[in-house]
Formats: C-alpha cells, structure tokens, sequence
C-alpha cells in the first residue's frame, strides 16, 4: 500500500510497494502508518511477469503525556477518549512506548485476459475493539481485484487516503473520513480520472443518553439489512487533485421488548467528502478535507456515535421518543513541506463538531480539536527518525466541561520491501 514516486523525490519515508492514484509531490511521503496511497494498483513488472512483494517495517514510539486520556488508548491521541469529567483517568503525567505500528504486509499481481488479478494482505500490531491497549495483530487488508472489480477489506470508496499528513502519531486528525471496510466495489473508469463505486459492510451505534438505564430501552436491537452505498469520482491534475465522495445508508433499529411502547425505527444516514491535495512548488503539498453528514460517524477517523435520542413530537403514547442521525461536520488542514532532501515536517488541524440530539446526557462528546507539528529526518534510505508535539482537546455537549491533552513523541521507523518477479 506504500507509495512508489514516479520521479525522484527528496524524502522517501514510504517503503517502495505500490504508486499513489497521482504522481505525489516531494513533501508527500508517509511516515504514518495510513500514509498509503490506493491499493489498487500494485507494482507490476514492466515484462508482463507476474510479481510477488514481500513489504512493511518496524517502528518504535516513545514519549511523554501530560494531562490524561483512556488507558486504553495511551500512545495515540483521540479527543473521544479525552476526560468526560475532571480526573477521569488520573493522574496527570504518563511516559510511553509502544511497537505497535510495525507492519508486514504481501501484495501479489497477475496479467490475465480480463486485466491485472491483484491482492494483498496487511497486518499490524495496533490491537483495537476487544483487544485495545495490547500489542497483537490486527487485520488492515485482505483484498482482491481483477479488471473493474474488487472485492475484500480495503479503504472505503468515501474516503481518500492522501489526505493523511506526514505525521508521527498513529491514529491521524479526528475530522478525516477513515476506515477499512468489507466491500464489494466495482471501479468503471481508473487512471488520473478515477471512479468508484462500493456496497459496503453495514454498522452503526446508538446513544441512548439519559434514558441508558430505563428498562424499556432495555430490548432496543440493531437491524442492518442493506449494505451501505458509497462512492467517489477522482480528477488528478498536475497540481494535485480533488475528489468527491459521497454515502447512503439506512440505519434501522427494532424494539424487541414486549411492552406498551413500540420504539422501532429508521434513519437514513447521508454524508458528502470532498478532499485535495494541492501542490505548492516542488516542497509543498497541502492536504485538505471538509465531510458533512448525518449518521456517518463510524466512517469517521475518531467521533462519536450515530444515532442519538430526543422526544417525539407526535402524539402517538407508544412512541413518546424516538432515534435521530447526529449531524456531522469534519474538517482537515494539514501542510507537509520538505527542507532539504533529509528533513521535512508536517504541520495542521483537525475538527469534529457534532450537532448532539436533546436526549443525549450534558457530558455527552460535542466536539474535538486535533493539531500536530513535526520534524522527520532520514539519514539512509528506509530509515527515518523524528519528533513531533501533539495536541487534543474535547468539549462536551452541555456541562462546560472542556479537557486538553499535550504530548510529545519520537520515533524511529525502518522500511523493507522485496519484489520478486516470475
């Protein structure tokens, strides 16, 4: 999924395994673990032959926080997991270390009559769900592609993953559309004018707010019995690109509780991302992002949930409330900039702004800023050290009550790759 340049770059902080949809600017190589470009157009030999790649690298995070955050979540910064109410999670003060971005992954590419058969693999050590805070493998791609179609898990088509900063810290701004999928795609037109289209794997969460403890919530069921509609339509100029992107979906929910109230319901959920990168001479690369949407939150980097809870202005006695999709807004800014072919730096903000339902409790997540600055220095090629200042911050939705969160964070990364061709 790394990127290979077109053209000689000054930095290469991405393991040489796969080009960017668009020859990429000298500031664009990734030093973060989702700094990839799109996974459908894997290296292939220039004879026709078919290719095997063999890619990843090991990486060491090291650093300090000074105020709090989930256990959980200690190495990256996410204002979902920020303090909800003062000393959630003291004390103030944590130095960690962690392995847990290392990589490995195996592409494979193979000419037949119906186009180029792709695949890949990829793994890493990030443990999250049931497994967040440990070191274990965790799955990032099992996908496969021939011709105008693919099928797997791999980037949501609502998503563009060059957006991504030349950043450090793991998890990446809260306001970007990220996430892997299971889907089935079909991609009809690719090349500098890309278009996709996807049906993904359905999922959402709810919030029941002050109402969480009341008995007749207490049979509330998902119900997801439509995939999700997602895609996008890419134009790549030479001064960078543009995509726009767009979802569809219905979120459904049934009340299994045999009781007076039927609180069974439907949502549909919308979003529409448009995103750029834009070239700034030969040192410059500037990536920008804005999303809004209703009920899309789980396609989102870091927020909340997608459905909150209000009254139900009908008369109806059996429905006296009823589920709503939160409205979204998410914003990236980010500037990558090469100093000399050694040194380059990133350097933006991040906003996720929720417009919260009545029902939801005062300490429910309204808000959330993100911001980094760095400064990355490749002494050899595929290897790279740097060091990096991060700030988080959450708001709630009606209590006032605010928490920050600063850190500091070095890094050492080591790249390999290894192509054979049969």
């Amino acid at each position: 999924m790394e990127k290979v340049k077109k053209t000689p770059v000054p930095i290469k902080f991405s393991q040489p395994s796969a080009p960017t949809p668009a020859e990429q600017p000298a500031a664009s190589g990734s030093s973060n673990p989702a700094g990839e470009g799109n996974n459908s157009n894997n290296k292939q030999d220039k004879n026709g032959e078919s290719t095997f790649q063999v890619y990843g690298y090991v990486m060491l995070d090291a650093g300090y926080q000074f105020n709090q955050n989930d256990p959980d979540w200690f190495d990256v910064v996410r204002p979902t997991k920020l303090p909800a109410f003062r000393d959630q999670f003291a004390p103030d003060g944590k130095t960690f270390f962690g392995v847990r971005q290392s990589r490995f992954g195996v592409k494979s590419g193979t000419p037949t009559r119906f186009g180029e058969l792709k695949t890949q693999f990829e793994f890493e050590l990030f443990g999250t769900g049931v497994d967040a805070g440990q070191t274990t493998f965790r799955l990032r791609h099992a996908y496969g592609e021939l011709g105008h179609f693919g099928a797997g898990q791999t980037w949501s088509p609502f998503m563009d993953i060059d957006v991504f900063p030349n950043s450090l810290e793991y998890w990446g701004p809260n306001g970007m559309v990220f996430f892997r999928n299971i889907q089935f795609r079909y991609m009809p037109l690719k090349g500098n004018n890309a278009v996709t289209i996807a049906l993904e794997r359905p999922g959402a969460s709810g919030d029941q707010g002050v109402l969480t403890d009341r008995i007749e919530l207490q049979g509330i069921r998902p119900k997801f019995d439509l995939p999700d509609l997602s895609g996008h339509a890419r134009f790549t100029r030479n001064w960078g690109h543009v995509q726009i992107a767009g979802m569809l979906r219905r979120i459904k929910w049934v009340d299994t509780l045999d009781d007076q109230f039927d609180l069974s319901g439907t949502e549909v959920g919308w979003g529409v991302n448009v995103s750029s990168n834009i070239k700034l001479g030969k040192n410059d690369i500037v990536r920008l992002q804005a999303v809004y949407g209703e009920g899309v939150q789980n396609y989102m980097n870091d927020a909340p949930v997608d459905v909150g809870i209000q009254r139900n202005e009908s008369s109806d006695p059996a429905r006296p409330i009823e589920g709503t999709a939160l409205p979204v807004l998410g914003l990236v800014s980010f500037l990558d900039h090469n100093w000399s072919k050694r040194f380059s730096s990133s350097i933006g903000y991040s906003l996720v702004n929720i417009e919260n339902s009545e029902g939801q409790s005062p300490d429910a997540y309204h808000r959330g800023h993100y911001a980094l600055t760095n400064l990355l220095f490749s002494p050899v090629e595929n290897v790279m050290v740097g060091g990096e200042f991060q700030y988080g911050r959450r708001e709630n939705f009606r209590n006032g009550f605010a928490s920050n969160d600063y850190r500091i964070q070095f890094s050492f990364r080591y790249n390999f790759s290894r192509l054979f061709a049969f």
